[in-house]
């Protein structure tokens, strides 16, 4: 258990370190949710006005719910990033040998990502707060929300390794990155489901990031949250994508790393 723990932290800590010191990891994961939400909270505020729209918290924090768990998401893909350029300049082998728990190596990259996603959060909150969102929310279900991002974070990372452990290369990017960038914004992002029409609609329906950017908006206004879906849904994300990367990591280790 020492050794697993020993792994862990090591893998944790070069991947924060790399986020911190090199800006071609931070600036992306930082700057996107930011452009994003000044974009979309600042150029689109009149969309709150619109008959239908109905969220007591204002359309800042409406957006907010979105760009929160985005930043999250992106968090985690950008860790696949890493881990990918880490098979291409030879440190994932150097893991992979060194290490009796390969299983330990994963939940490294993924301290890392929850670090890497509590940094680009926590900007982001304090950017949002200073420009004007006004969250109703209790302590407690900011709490609850914060879980929820760790959760998308979680999901995001998981799929991202899978991907980067199968293919071991940076030019595996789009991969990791498209898939997840496709399923947020193909769900309610400018307004809610009931104000989304056509096949967007459709999709939004049967989206489970719908459900999720739901349950963060709703506990930004302060409202009840459907807390078995909205979970159920992320902790089910978590453990499809937990087997993706761990089927990943065993096809790395086949393949010698």
């Amino acid at each position: 258990m020492r050794e697993f723990t020993s792994t862990a932290r090591g893998v944790a800590w070069r991947s924060i370190h790399l986020t911190v010191t090199n800006p071609a990891f931070l600036l992306p994961a930082v700057i996107f949710p930011l452009i994003f939400y000044i974009a979309f909270a600042g150029g689109l505020s009149s969309v709150g006005n619109v008959p239908g729209f109905e969220y007591p918290a204002g359309y800042d924090t409406f957006q907010f719910g979105f760009v929160l768990l985005q930043a999250s998401a992106f968090g985690g893909v950008f860790s696949g990033f890493g881990i990918a350029a880490d098979f291409e300049r030879g440190f994932a082998r150097r893991y992979f040998l060194a290490a009796a728990h390969r299983e330990a190596i994963l939940v490294g990259y993924w301290l890392g990502a929850l670090g890497r996603a509590t940094l680009t959060a926590g900007l982001l909150t304090i950017v949002a707060l200073v420009t004007g969102m006004r969250p109703l929310s209790s302590p407690l279900q900011g709490v609850e929300l914060a879980l929820l991002a760790a959760l998308v974070c979680t999901a995001a990372m998981l799929f991202a390794c899978g991907v980067a452990m199968r293919l071991k290369t940076v030019q595996a990017g789009p991969a990791m990155q498209m898939p997840v960038f496709l399923a947020l914004f193909l769900a309610p992002v400018f307004v809610p489901l009931n104000l989304v029409a056509g096949w967007v609609h459709s999709v939004a329906s049967v989206n489970p990031i719908t459900a999720l950017m739901d349950g963060a908006r709703d506990l930004l206004a302060g409202e009840h949250v459907a807390a078995g879906l909205v979970y159920g849904t992320a902790a089910a994300m978590v453990a499809v994508f937990g087997i993706w990367a761990l089927r990943g990591l065993r096809s790395a280790e086949r393949t010698g790393a």
